[in-house]
């Protein structure tokens, strides 16, 4: 066992010299797509190397100034036009050799990722095609393989959104102002599969929590009993902040 005066071994910087750092952000944006029960993810079509005409998520190099939260924003509104939507910071990948430009790069700059996933709302959501031959929305479950590690990426961000599902409001972002039980529920078991909870249970146990006020209007949707429209309340659902809720 080394004394306790005993140095370690030490690399002077000629022998194992600093990374050189470039920084891109990249975008995992979902929706869902209640009507048909779909959760989605926007794509792009690569229209350069490396990985041209390869899909993959929407991304860029942060310029100079930039914040890294304005650069997400940037290519956010770059490929979509939507006024309702959650972003927040995912993280950062930055393994060596993550992109293929580093080899081709004689002062071997390394590429690093720092991500972001949005949930925004699908219905008002309006994919921008401007210069862009290849835009769409993906059902997450039929995703190809993507560009770089975007398909790890995308499996960290859908890991994400379930979780946030459990201890935030995220949900209440994305559905309309006023909304019934079935939408919320549809959002729920589009996200989190359908055996989370059955509807009865769901409704039951989300009525009692009381962070959902009833407007007293009600709509009709097919031929069955016309359906009462609630809004969230954000102060009633300060007490669960955090905690993971029940029904899930």
């Amino acid at each position: 066992m080394p004394g306790r005066n005993s140095k370690l071994p030490e690399r002077s910087l000629n022998q194992q010299s600093l990374a050189d750092f470039k920084v891109g952000v990249d975008n995992v944006i979902f929706s869902v797509d209640t009507a048909q029960n779909r959760l989605l993810v926007l794509l792009v079509m690569r229209q350069q190397q490396p990985f041209i005409n390869s899909w993959s998520l929407p991304g860029t190099l942060v310029r100079q100034g930039e914040s890294l939260e304005d650069a997400a924003y940037r290519i956010m509104s770059e490929k979509i036009r939507v006024n309702n939507l959650y972003l927040e910071q995912l993280y950062t990948f930055g393994g060596p050799k993550r992109d293929p430009r580093e080899d081709c790069d004689s002062y071997g700059v390394r590429y690093l990722s720092v991500s972001y996933f949005a949930l925004v709302r699908f219905e008002e959501a309006e994919l921008i095609a401007d210069g862009v031959t290849g835009i769409a929305w993906y059902p997450v479950k039929d995703v190809p393989l993507l560009a770089f590690d975007h398909n790890e990426i995308l499996t960290y961000g859908h890991r994400r959104l379930k979780n946030k599902l459990e201890y935030s409001p995220v949900a209440f972002d994305v559905l309309p102002d006023m909304f019934t039980l079935n939408d919320l529920y549809q959002l729920y078991t589009t996200v989190l599969g359908e055996n989370f909870s059955d509807y009865s249970n769901f409704r039951s146990r989300l009525l009692k929590l009381g962070f959902l006020s009833d407007t007293g209007v009600k709509v009709s949707r097919g031929a069955g009993r016309p359906a009462s429209l609630y809004r969230f309340d954000a102060d009633a659902f300060a007490p669960f902040k955090n905690k993971p809720l029940v029904f899930i």
